[in-house]
């Protein structure tokens, strides 16, 4: 080849190359990704936890990615049909799932799943820590955790609470409070947390563990009273409340967060690009404070460190659900 005809190929490839934008990776299909706007699946309710989050995530995360993110919320479950959803398709970073430490119970109490947990997504990273909060309706009488106790201890099973649905992690505290106290709840599955926020304010429930985003606004204007903190620490925006650990039952920690996945097989480079995407939004210091006005710490982690925390809790839960007795309604 002549070298004027070298020169000439050689920077019409530059000039191509410089036409993809930084950053950008390949996709499955050869195309640069992203070339499309990204779907993130919430798999609870507008309003609740999971969905406040990723909607105060989403600008800057569309903003480094240079595509828009469409957040589709698909509820039902304790979390599996959206989860299922994201499961089924196409490994290419198009479709993802923004799920909570639910992740971890749904498998082990849901039955009949048509996919597993453990095999049919990859960790992006982790975006928020948050402690659950056991709140009661105002005309309750207990006004701490051992008179929430003694109450239940009154009228075994008569006492009901709220949470985003079965499996969830208030699901779960709450399972853990009843085998600790040696009590009997009556436990009343939501599509999120802020549709039980409503029922306890309404009156229609008496307690409810679900996360201080949910449950702040209600307690704030009076129409409910914060008992305890889920968490072994106290944190987030209602950390004037005792944990449930201090109040008389030590070494009692269910501390939830949120976090993105993709369904497995999708390309490293892929997930290595959503990650970095997440941490530019967790690491925005508007969005960080954002974040603790609704209760949750904000995390910057990779891929690998998720993974790792993944793996450590998913023991943890599996004993805890094991010594609870937690099951699928």
């Amino acid at each position: 080849m002549r070298p004027r005809r070298r020169a000439l190929l050689t920077a019409g490839a530059a000039s191509l190359t410089a036409a993809v934008p930084a950053g950008a990776q390949p996709s499955p299909t050869g195309e640069r990704w992203p070339s499309r706007p990204v779907r993130i699946v919430a798999p609870y309710a507008p309003g609740g936890q999971s969905d406040t989050v990723i909607r105060l995530l989403q600008p800057r995360m569309a903003e480094f990615l240079g595509q828009p993110i469409v957040i589709e919320n698909r509820t039902g479950a304790g979390g599996t049909i959206g989860a299922g959803i994201v499961a089924q398709a196409p490994p290419d970073g198009y479709t993802l799932l923004f799920e909570s430490i639910a992740f971890l119970i749904a498998p082990l109490i849901v039955r009949g799943l048509a996919f597993d947990y453990e095999t049919a997504f990859v960790p992006v990273g982790q975006a928020v820590a948050a402690p659950y909060v056991l709140a009661v309706r105002r005309d309750l009488a207990a006004r701490d955790l051992a008179g929430f106790v003694a109450a239940a201890r009154a009228a075994p099973g008569s006492v009901t609470y709220g949470t985003p649905g079965v499996g969830s992690p208030g699901h779960l505290a709450g399972a853990l409070l009843e085998s600790r106290a040696d009590i009997r709840l009556q436990h009343v599955p939501y599509r999120g947390g802020a549709e039980a926020a409503r029922d306890l304010a309404a009156g229609n429930i008496a307690a409810v563990l679900i996360t201080a985003n949910s449950i702040k606004p209600v307690i704030d204007n009076g129409r409910a009273r914060g008992v305890a903190l889920t968490s072994a620490e106290r944190r987030g925006s209602l950390a004037h409340l005792p944990t449930i650990a201090e109040s008389g039952y030590p070494g009692f920690d269910m501390t939830s967060w949120n976090g993105l996945f993709a369904p497995a097989g999708t390309p490293e480079p892929v997930i290595e690009r959503l990650s970095a995407a997440l941490r530019h939004a967790t690491g925005d210091p508007a969005v960080r404070e954002r974040l603790a006005l609704t209760g949750n710490d904000a995390v910057s982690d990779t891929p690998a460190e998720f993974a790792a925390r993944i793996r450590r809790e998913r023991e943890v839960v599996k004993r805890i659900v094991r010594e609870s007795g937690i099951r699928a309604e």
